[in-house]
């Protein structure tokens, strides 16, 4: 972020606002996390700040301070396009096509407010005012913590700030694991700590909080674990019915994929998820090493994210969306066998 941008959004922040701070379609624990990050810091600032998410957020994510607060456009779309029209500054965070937002592109698209983007996926596009991109840190809840740096507010920290941030870059490193951790995260984490986030109690509220329907489910996706040994990939499949058996809930497939990927040998790991509603099937794809699931997300499922981590979707049904994906997957043998 170029020091002019801060310099303007400074002063913006220098007087009181009508912010509106939006996430992506199925916020995860760090669209979550870096919008009530930033939401407890603008509120104590003095502004009028209203988080809107597209979608509802998963349940293990309910107990962060200020998550009864969040509104949530579908079910709730007149009193949420009036706070968006009004607004005179929109946040968007953890994302950087404005296509990300769902039905909310239409009303962002037509908002007068001054746009500034908090993202680190890589290829941001331009409708923002002031965009702040950087696809080498962990996560955009840390991207926050540096953009507070920026405006020299990192003494406004307060430990719901903390608890916050310190979750979403729990989640969107995978623990800490994955590749994009670094010292400089570690930094963050630590100086989160000092300042109130309880990594005991995050940790446990996150992932202790099973229901014994995921449990169950999580029996379901191992039976159906394929590994192609040769291939260096195993991959998941839930169907609607299965996801129906066990009163599937937002978020409970968060992490499934992850077990395809702790197999010895394994370094691309896939669980595809039928969404009868949607009408497709939602992907998402890991990996180790240089194996880049955005480049195969983005050339063949419609879909992005990171080198390791990425997102994708099938408009076949699962039966020819596997087929699909089996037939596609020779090609990259040579970068499988590295």
């Amino acid at each position: 972020m170029i020091e002019q941008s801060i310099l303007e959004i400074t002063s913006a922040l220098s007087q009181s606002n009508r912010i509106v701070i939006v996430p992506h379609k199925g916020p995860d624990g760090d669209a979550i996390g870096s919008s009530l990050g930033l939401y407890h810091f603008l509120k104590e600032k003095g502004h009028e700040t209203t988080v809107i998410a597209p979608n509802d957020f998963p349940q293990f994510l309910k107990w962060l301070p200020g998550s009864e607060e969040i509104q949530i456009y579908e079910g709730n779309k007149e009193a949420c396009d009036r706070l968006i029209q009004d607004a005179d500054i929109i946040f968007t965070l953890d994302f950087n096509m404005l296509e990300r937002a769902g039905d909310m592109v239409e009303p962002l698209s037509q908002a007068e407010a001054t746009f500034i983007m908090i993202d680190h996926h890589p290829e941001p596009s331009d409708y923002a005012d002031h965009t702040y991109s950087d696809a080498s840190l962990s996560s955009t809840c840390q991207m926050v913590y540096k953009f507070l740096q920026k405006l020299r507010a990192l003494k406004y920290i307060t430990p719901e700030i903390a608890t916050c941030l310190y979750t979403g870059i729990m989640t969107d490193t995978g623990s800490f694991r994955y590749r994009a951790t670094t010292g400089d995260t570690h930094r963050v984490i630590a100086d989160l700590i000092d300042k109130g986030a309880d990594n005991n109690t995050i940790h446990s509220n996150v992932f202790d909080s099973f229901s014994k329907n995921r449990i169950q489910l999580l029996g379901v996706a191992l039976q159906n674990l394929h590994v192609n040994k040769d291939l260096r990939t195993a991959y998941i499949t839930l169907s609607q019915e299965e996801l129906d058996r066990y009163n599937f809930q937002k978020g409970d497939t968060e992490g499934f994929v992850n077990y395809g990927l702790a197999i010895e040998g394994i370094i691309f790991a896939v669980i595809f998820i039928e969404h009868k509603a949607d009408g497709m099937i939602k992907m998402s794809l890991r990996s180790k090493g240089n194996f880049s699931v955005n480049k195969f997300a983005r050339a063949h499922f419609n879909g992005g994210g990171h080198l390791n981590a990425a997102g994708g979707r099938s408009e076949l049904s699962m039966e020819d969306t596997i087929t699909k994906f089996n037939t596609i997957l020779p090609q990259y043998k040579e970068e499988l066998s590295l």
